[in-house]
């Protein structure tokens, strides 16, 4: 057991922090306060444009439907670039029962038919008060049967409710 000590000690020894030039200064100590770390910025990659007319679309929308709030009174969108290239969406619609559909995120792709939006869906109180839904992933919009909207290909995603969500153009 005496010998396992010394060794023990003698290996601690062994590990002094070098003062050699080349070997350089010690590390500095890692800093457990949030305060004092540093979160670079996601940087984004500019959105791509595969389709010249879905991006005209895009940027010309006329608003954003979900089928529990209704179809004849739109919710505003804004989608427009910033001074990178990458294309910001935000967009809300409110029914008069307080029901809510939110659209945030960023456009990675638009193309012939389609686009993809990086970001949040959610839907609150609607159809039914109490029911919560929202998921941050990246989803899938596309116009299909030559209709004048985009929408989310993803219909039962939150809890087997099928949602119609609409971008107009």
């Amino acid at each position: 057991m005496r010998q396992v000590v010394l060794l023990a000690l003698a290996a601690l020894a062994a590990c002094t922090v070098s003062s050699d030039p080349i070997a350089g200064p010690p590390p500095a100590p890692i800093s457990t306060n949030a305060a004092d770390s540093v979160v670079a910025p996601v940087s984004e990659q500019p959105t791509r444009i595969l389709s010249q007319r879905d991006a005209d679309r895009l940027l010309g929308n006329t608003g954003l439907t979900l089928q529990w709030i209704g179809w004849e009174r739109r919710g505003p969108v804004s989608i427009a670039p910033d001074d990178r290239g990458v294309w910001h969406v935000r967009g809300a619609q409110t029914g008069s029962d307080g029901g809510e559909l939110e659209v945030d995120g960023i456009i990675t792709e638009t193309g012939e038919g389609y686009f993809i939006l990086r970001g949040t869906v959610a839907i609150t109180d609607t159809p039914d008060r109490g029911r919560e839904c929202r998921a941050d992933k990246i989803w899938r919009f596309a116009i299909t049967q030559n209709r004048q909207y985009y929408r989310l290909r993803e219909f039962e995603w939150c809890d087997g409710l099928t949602d119609y969500v609409d971008i107009y153009f």
